[in-house]
């Protein structure tokens, strides 16, 4: 779910579909605790280490599709998911089952079925709410993550203009349910002069995967996500490795509030410029980067990682 940041701020539009870029992971499943859990996963040895992508709110792994490839061919093997409840992972009805601990949880799981399958080094990024969802995740467990990526994301709850419209999403599930929802966005982007355009078949994508999402899970992380409390000193204790980036303009959590995330967590902070709150697909090629270098310093620091 997105609101438009100034029209100054706007990413320059993808050349590519996005979502639908080419890669070339297969589909697969894993287990939470709630059920099972959609992913795309590239394979290979992963020689550099595993890479696990989390969506955001509304979001899909298909949101990571654009860097799938450049980071398989980097030497990582990658796996993005679908949180509980979004897109192709069912989820319970009951919202309360959409927590962010309980979110978290399904991480840790699938941490451990990756251990299990030989893993070594293990990267976890977290976009928006995945970021809370991923944090949650270390501090449950945080022997099951060598580093934590932020990526957009903030320190506590959401607020602003995005969380305003969320005070919406109740009501509207009400009145019509998901169906609804999703009518009610289409119609604010087309009326919105500042909204991103979006390549037709990428819009019929989004639509698509909208339609997917657990009503109760759009309840249940709406809720999550403007109610989290400032963990920040507890993330900071479990000594885990952080990267803090966002796009330049950001719309969710003010990138001035992400910096004193950082900053406060001791953290390495990076700033992707031509994107906005969904760097990945609005500048991918940055955020490789960003990435990489990351993961090379911290294994610099560190040594060979386990």
């Amino acid at each position: 779910m997105g609101t438009p940041g100034g029209a100054e701020g706007r990413a320059p539009v993808p050349e590519d579909l996005g979502q639908l870029a080419d890669h070339d992971a297969r589909h697969r499943t894993l287990t939470g605790g709630a059920g099972p859990l959609a992913a795309l996963d590239t394979g290979g040895d992963g020689a550099r280490g595993t890479v696990l992508l989390v969506a955001g709110f509304t979001g899909s792994k298909e949101d990571f599709a654009p860097l799938l490839r450049p980071l398989c061919t980097a030497g990582y093997r990658v796996v993005a998911l679908d949180q509980r409840g979004q897109f192709e992972s069912p989820g319970p009805d009951d919202p309360a089952a959409y927590s962010v601990a309980e979110l978290g949880a399904d991480l840790v799981a699938v941490a451990a079925q990756l251990r299990s399958e030989g893993v070594g080094t293990l990267h976890l990024v977290g976009h928006s709410f995945g970021g809370l969802v991923a944090r949650a995740a270390v501090l449950a467990d945080p022997a099951a993550f060598d580093t934590l990526t932020l990526l957009g994301s903030g320190p506590a709850r959401l607020g602003g203009p995005r969380a305003q419209l969320l005070e919406h999403l109740t009501p509207l599930l009400d009145a019509g349910g998901v169906a609804l929802v999703n009518e009610a966005l289409e119609q604010l982007a087309m009326t919105d002069p500042t909204a991103q355009p979006v390549p037709e078949p990428t819009r019929r994508f989004l639509s698509r995967r909208f339609l997917a999402n657990s009503a109760a899970g759009l309840r249940g992380m709406a809720d999550a996500m403007t109610a989290e409390p400032d963990r920040v000193a507890e993330l900071a204790a479990t000594g885990v490795p952080v990267l803090v980036t966002h796009g330049a303009t950001d719309d969710a959590w003010p990138p001035a509030v992400q910096a004193d995330m950082a900053r406060r967590l001791g953290a390495r902070y990076a700033v992707i410029e031509g994107a906005v709150h969904s760097p990945a697909v609005e500048n991918p090629q940055r955020t490789l980067d960003v990435l990489l270098d990351f993961w090379a310093a911290v294994t610099a620091d560190s040594g060979v990682l386990r």
